[in-house]
């Protein structure tokens, strides 16, 4: 098959996102392929340009964007339009995914824990001062501080912040607030970082990811040596069993499909609280979801195959 990489983009995930892209590439050349490598973040800042620099006679594309337009079903709104086939969840499962507020709420109608949290608007002007009241009563309710500030549609803990103690919580939501005008303000969960990749709707083995001081931000995503990963993660077979129900559950409720990440965070009682659903999820040499499918035997090359292959039988959304 002849299939476009979308990679790059606008996002603040740019750099990844690349990473990611050329990764993919490699392996569907790999796979015997024929790869155009597109960096969407060069052909014109609407998506009309984006989808006139994909080649007529492409079979699929590799959606390999992260955060933007490429992971909150703009691009695959376009891409339908077209009727080419792609990779990944469709339009109404990157949106509602994208939209941290609304996907906690279906996770709550589902039974899914999730952090409790306050949601703050912004004013539309950015150069407006912004001091949201944020009463005594709704901090106590989210468990005082601790407390975690992020953007309502950022990924990669882009703009997130924990924060220890009152003083720091003004600058908190100004660094989330400069990503969009919804911030959310969730309670912290002390216990592990840990995470369930989906794919083509099978859980993987739990990943656990132990940063080597502070907490799992971008800088410890993305440099070497910053974090280390137990894959399959140290859990009881009953700790491990439940996180990968809930993980398929939130990846249902979602109506996500292809390959997907469930980020948790482990209470140290034992409850998982689902963060977020990725339904672009990195896939870097330091990615989560490969290391995950390496440990249910799947080589990387197998993974993208997996993804490929899924792309076409995709089911209504």
């Amino acid at each position: 098959m002849k299939i476009v990489v979308l990679m790059g983009g606008r996002s603040p995930e740019r750099e990844i996102s690349l990473r990611t892209g050329a990764g993919v590439g490699r392996a569907l050349a790999a796979l015997g392929h024929e790869v155009f490598p597109l960096d969407t973040g060069t052909v014109g800042a609407d998506v009309e340009s984006l989808l006139r620099a994909i080649p007529k006679s492409t079979d699929l594309a590799f959606i390999a964007l992260h955060g933007g337009d490429g992971e909150n079903g703009t691009v695959q709104a376009f891409l339908d339009l077209k009727q080419m086939p792609y990779t990944g969840s469709g339009v109404l499962a990157s949106a509602l995914a994208m939209d941290k507020a609304i996907s906690k709420r279906i996770f709550l109608q589902e039974g899914i824990p999730t952090p409790e949290w306050l949601e703050r608007w912004a004013p539309e002007d950015t150069g407006q001062r912004w001091h949201p009241e944020i009463g005594a009563e709704e901090i106590a309710r989210l468990g005082g501080y601790p407390l975690v500030v992020k953007p309502n549609d950022q990924g990669s803990t882009v703009g997130v912040t924990v924060v220890g103690e009152p003083s720091g919580l003004k600058d908190a939501l100004e660094t989330a607030r400069a990503y969009g005008r919804l911030v959310l303000i969730e309670r912290f969960i002390p216990g592990r970082e840990v995470t369930v990749a989906v794919l083509n709707g099978r859980a993987l083995p739990v990943v656990e990811i132990i940063p080597q001081g502070g907490f799992y931000d971008y800088e410890h995503k993305y440099t070497a040596g910053a974090s280390r990963y137990e894959v399959p993660a140290r859990l009881s077979p009953e700790a491990s069993e439940r996180l990968l129900s809930i993980g398929l559950r939130a990846y249902r409720a979602l109506r996500a499909s292809g390959v997907a990440r469930v980020d948790f965070r482990l209470h140290d009682d034992g409850t998982p609280y689902c963060l977020e659903v990725n339904t672009v999820p990195g896939m870097t040499e330091m990615s989560l979801v490969p290391k995950a499918a390496a440990a249910a035997g799947l080589s990387y090359e197998d993974l993208v195959r997996a993804i490929v292959e899924s792309a076409p039988l995709r089911a209504v959304r």
